[in-house]
């Protein structure tokens, strides 16, 4: 694919003429990456999906899927340390990253990318940590059409003073390498990989839920655990960052289930409310998961999505 190689692509339930490639970030980490062409001579162009922690490509088959009858091509993202690009830590399930800054080095090199791949406008759909790595982007002027975030990460449901304690243990293990241990209560089989349906957090969707599982038990490679204190430390600094920061001049689409346990409700509402040019939609029996929920919560927030992206790429 234009003299980028070849990389894996597991997917079942996506269309059948994706492929993936392996790209080199700025700081020479090895990043996977899908894309899937615009269908048909009614295209109307390619969304960027940008995946939460955990995630990896495989799981957005079925989006990209509704993505292609709707006439959109998409590109997917394995960010570094989780899917199947480079890990970061000898112990693969590890959820770490040593700045969270580094994120922004896999964003600019999915749209370097992006640019050969897929030109003209990229409209971009985020979920949860994608969400807080994509403000950040916008934050520091990145200027795609429009955005849609599902559940974004801008703040996390914690324990009051849990947030500084990491930080100052974050703090003091980093000399010592002890950072890079899992944040309090994970570990490496924490996460869906060991989770019931019953009382789950992501999804209300058993279907959607068994089809994430067996993705993972098929390619037990694609998985990882609990994140790692310097990660979760690094994240809350990120978030509070943000929360301060001036709200960009996007378009933007903001999607909130009324279930949310995983990451903060009321800092995602704050954030809207300061930003003119964004509309916050709920659904009040929705987990954290809008695009692998039940199908009328998914289909609406996609259909909302996409009507964003086509106003603002002038499509009809």
């Amino acid at each position: 694919m234009r003299g980028l190689p070849d990389a894996p692509l597991l997917s079942t339930d996506a269309p059948e003429d994706g492929r993936a490639v392996w790209l080199e970030a700025g700081d020479g980490r090895r990043l996977r990456l899908a894309i899937w062409p615009a269908p048909g001579s009614e295209a109307r162009g390619h969304v960027l999906v940008l995946p939460g922690r955990t995630e990896w490509i495989e799981k957005y088959g079925q989006v990209v899927a509704a993505l292609a009858a709707s006439g959109w091509g998409a590109l997917v993202l394995d960010w570094r340390g989780q899917g199947l690009s480079d890990r970061l830590s000898p112990d693969a399930r590890l959820g770490h990253v040593a700045r969270f800054s580094d994120y922004q080095i896999d964003l600019h090199a999915a749209l370097a990318a992006a640019r050969d791949l897929a030109p003209g406008p990229l409209p971009v759909m985020a979920h949860s940590m994608g969400g807080c790595i994509l403000l950040r982007a916008l934050v520091e002027g990145a200027r795609p059409p429009a955005v849609a975030f599902s559940a974004p990460m801008w703040g996390l449901e914690q324990p009051f003073g849990l947030g500084a304690g990491l930080r100052i243990g974050a703090a003091l293990g980093g000399p010592f390498g002890r950072d890079a241990a899992y944040a309090p209560t994970t570990g490496p089989e924490y996460g869906l990989i060991s989770m019931g349906f019953e009382d789950n957090p992501l999804t209300g969707d058993r279907a959607q839920f068994e089809r994430m599982k067996a993705q993972l038990v098929a390619n037990p490679e694609l998985t990882i655990g609990g994140p790692s204190l310097r990660w979760l430390a690094a994240a809350l600094v990120e978030m509070r960052a943000l929360a301060r920061a001036a709200a960009p001049e996007v378009p933007a689409l903001i999607g909130l289930g009324g279930r949310e346990r995983i990451v903060s409700a009321r800092a995602i509402r704050r954030q809207a409310e300061g930003w003119a040019t964004a509309t916050l939609i709920e659904y009040p029996e929705a987990e954290h998961e809008l695009l692998m929920e039940r199908p009328e919560t998914r289909d609406d927030f996609l259909a909302r999505a996409l009507a964003l992206f086509a106003a603002e790429l002038g499509a009809t």
